[in-house]
């Protein structure tokens, strides 16, 4: 088949959680169909990739793309009907190159990522089916931030108004979409009781590249002191929200049991919030560094304490396919076939959550037995190439595209 492939971002270096995914799909399916890339690029540096991408695509384009302002309350964003969440992603011409990337090609589908995009692939000249594959669902996700973050008036009522258009959006879409690409079954449940029941749904998980996560290149050799990690990009609301969690109600408690205990931050991009917990007792926190592996090979185990599900669950496969185990809880492990107690630890109060910390840096026999169950189930079911290998087949048999491809 022949795709063309539309990304909000150039995703790479792979150094954010969603980069890891919309990566390493674009790369699997690069190896079995013939690609045609366009992303939006937001650094003149982006184009130091461009051979990254050649590997595997026919054609690659960076289009130049700024965020506008976001927009006042009135009148801009109350008489506009999208919501303000995907005008953010509006910029004059970026249909018209989309249209020109795509002009004189016959594609059997186009493969894009998230709803922010879906503005300019409705509108796109091109008979190919369109499928979007959703590294989180922002009406899902929007709702928890609701739920959980505390908010004045005044942002709870930005943030209903937006979700309002959103939803809208969201079925209008689902109604011409071939399909829709989810990370996980919590994902689909929401999507088929929020949005359309009916919508063709595929649920493709997260997974590791097992040849740069290889354990047997990073083994683990842990730090002399109990030493806990939390990995992932640190301006991203559900890992700033998470922390806040854990050492507000959680830590105490594991401190009092393990009273040694080390916590490693590792991720790009702290938000204030996040460098604040490096100022506590045994707590590092170090931006972006250039390689994790070593990390993840100094830690006793990582703990994933996030309350605002939906998208990727990378920390988690990563994790466990270099041969680090770990403690979630229920939401942060949500989408992946793992068992509590064979494969990882769970907890999801406080109380809970820092009792399997103390438990797990206590009994090195269990880290052993979750490191090799853990993995073997990462790797046996979430590497990037099976992964690749389901969505391919999942294309190559969906009805839209069947009818679509003339007979050869």
């Amino acid at each position: 088949m022949k795709l063309l492939l539309v990304y909000p971002y150039v995703p790479y270096p792979v150094n954010r959680g969603t980069y890891h995914r919309v990566f390493n799909l674009a790369r699997e399916l690069g190896r079995r169909h013939e690609v045609d890339l366009f992303c939006l690029s937001e650094s003149d540096a982006d184009a130091d990739h461009d051979a990254v991408f050649r590997e595997f695509c026919a054609r690659v384009e960076f289009h130049p793309f700024r965020h506008p302002p976001w927009p006042r309350l009135f009148p801009e964003r109350l008489l506009e009907p999208l919501p303000t969440t995907v005008t953010h992603w509006r910029q004059p011409g970026v249909q018209a190159a989309l249209d020109r990337f795509a002009a004189g090609q016959t594609y059997d589908l186009t493969h894009f990522v998230d709803l922010v995009l879906w503005p300019y692939l409705r509108t796109l000249p091109s008979q190919a089916p369109r499928i979007m594959d959703r590294s989180r669902v922002d009406l899902l996700f929007q709702q928890e931030e609701l739920a959980n973050l505390r908010l004045g008036w005044r942002d709870r009522m930005l943030r209903r108004e937006n979700l309002w258009k959103l939803r809208r959006l969201e079925r209008a879409a689902a109604r011409e979409l071939a399909a829709t690409v989810v990370c996980g079954p919590d994902d689909e449940t929401f999507l088929r009781r929020e949005v359309d029941a009916a919508a063709p749904i595929f649920v493709l998980p997260n997974g590791v590249d097992p040849d740069y996560f290889a354990f047997d290149r990073f083994p683990p050799r842990p730090d002399p002191a109990p030493t806990v990690l939390f990995c992932g990009a640190m301006d991203y609301t559900p890992n700033i929200d998470g922390l806040q969690w854990y050492f507000a109600h959680a830590d105490a408690a594991l401190l009092a049991a393990v009273p040694d205990r080390r916590i490693l931050i590792v991720g790009k991009n702290p938000a204030p919030a996040v460098r604040a917990f490096g100022e506590l007792p045994g707590v590092t926190v170090t931006g972006e560094v250039p390689d994790v592996r070593p990390y993840y090979q100094r830690a006793w185990l990582q703990m994933v304490p996030l309350r605002i599900g939906g998208g990727t669950r990378l920390k988690i496969t990563e994790s466990l396919g270099i041969g680090c185990p770990v403690v979630s809880t229920t939401i942060g492990a949500q989408g992946l076939d793992l068992r509590d107690g064979e494969h990882l630890l769970l907890g999801d109060t406080p109380a809970d959550f820092a009792a399997a910390l103390a438990r797990l840096l206590a009994d090195a026999p269990l880290r052993d037995r979750l490191r090799v169950q853990g993995r073997g189930q990462v790797l046996a079911t979430y590497t990037w190439p099976r992964l690749g290998a389901r969505l391919a087949d999942f294309y190559a048999n969906l009805p839209a595209i069947n009818r679509h491809v003339p007979p050869a």
